[in-house]
């Protein structure tokens, strides 16, 4: 009998479709039931579980932020028998080998906005918090964990998986990776590039010159002067004066297809606009000269016309006699866009 294995998949809010259209194409047997409408969803696979977790990694969808598994579920009985559900679980889940003594474990609690419960979620990490340390010689942790203990509360259902940091396809809770916004920030485009440095394991310091397309008011420049590149920022608009006295930023105010720029000057080429994704494709294209041979482009595409894999598949045809595609992926901080990572051929 084939095994049947079952997870919740939560992708960007009005993105879940997308998500599944994805997953069925890798496994055309999947049945889905939604969980908060374009957002977040339930799915059951007639493949193992190492098959899956394998196939997603080796294949991971564009939109498909999060993925947990769910080894256990019940009725909600609205009381703290829920609790008491949990932590009985946890006990045979540990006895059965599903994570063993001494590790470091993160337990991500999720609970819907529908959910009628008398309880918090830091009252169900407390309880499975004080099995973990007393009974498991475990060590609580936010990040850097072993396992990840996966709790969802749904209106009508509490759901419970255990799984390695990697099988999540992010180690953040529900893929919402959180920065803590600095006094001085430039803005909030900052979080989008300091999202894919880390997702896509980006080592910035690596790179000497960058050129930022597009680049005011200067959140992607910040991040990469702080990093000690060299960078060029082109952008008609003014960037934050703040930057301006950076003597590793050379500001060029004007049209990108105004510059001239010289052949293979940089090894890190990004790109944040919001313009029509086919005109920026075109507008990077023409700029993909003064990219070194084997140097990065880090470029966001606006999925302005709710088509995204047709409008994936026309940017990297614009792309296709300059750059590879290493990941495509919609970011937790993206919203309406998605993140590429590429290399110049």
């Amino acid at each position: 009998m084939t095994q049947l294995t079952t997870y919740i998949g939560t992708s960007n809010h009005g993105f879940a479709q997308y998500a599944q259209d994805e997953l069925r194409k890798l496994f055309p047997l999947t049945k889905f039931t939604l969980l908060v409408p374009t957002e977040v969803f339930y799915f059951q696979v007639p493949e193992d579980t190492t098959d899956v977790i394998t196939t997603m990694q080796e294949n991971e969808p564009i939109f498909l932020r999060h993925v947990q598994p769910v080894h256990q579920e019940w009725e909600l009985s609205h009381t703290d028998a829920d609790i008491a559900h949990l932590t009985a679980w946890l006990r045979e889940a540990y006895a059965a080998g599903l994570f063993g003594y001494g590790e470091k474990i993160a337990t991500q609690i999720r609970k819907e906005e529908r959910a009628d419960v008398p309880y918090a979620p830091f009252a169900i990490k407390a309880a499975i918090d004080e099995i973990l340390t007393a009974e498991c010689g475990g060590e609580p942790v936010v990040r850097y964990a072993d396992h990840i203990i996966s709790v969802y509360i749904s209106a009508k259902k509490v759901y419970i998986g255990i799984s390695k940091p990697s099988e999540n396809l992010s180690d953040w809770s529900g893929g919402a990776i959180r920065f803590m916004k600095e006094e001085d920030q430039i803005s909030r485009a900052k979080f989008k590039l300091l999202e894919a440095e880390q997702r896509f394991g980006i080592d910035f310091s690596i790179a000497r010159k960058a050129v930022d397309i597009g680049a005011a008011p200067g959140g992607w420049t910040s991040l990469l002067l702080e990093r000690g590149l060299k960078v060029t920022a082109i952008d008609p608009a003014a960037m934050n004066p703040r930057l301006l006295g950076n003597p590793l930023l050379t500001f060029l105010k004007k049209n990108a297809n105004d510059v001239k720029l010289r052949e293979n000057e940089f090894d890190l080429l990004v790109c944040d606009m919001s313009w029509d994704p086919r005109q920026m494709g075109h507008l990077v294209s023409d700029l993909l000269f003064s990219l070194q041979s084997g140097g990065t482009a880090i470029v966001t595409v606006k999925l302005m016309h709710k088509k995204p894999f047709q409008t994936v598949r026309d940017i990297l045809r614009i792309f296709e006699d300059s750059l590879f595609l290493l990941k495509a992926k919609q970011l937790f901080h993206n919203r309406e866009e998605l993140t590429l990572y590429l290399q110049k051929i």
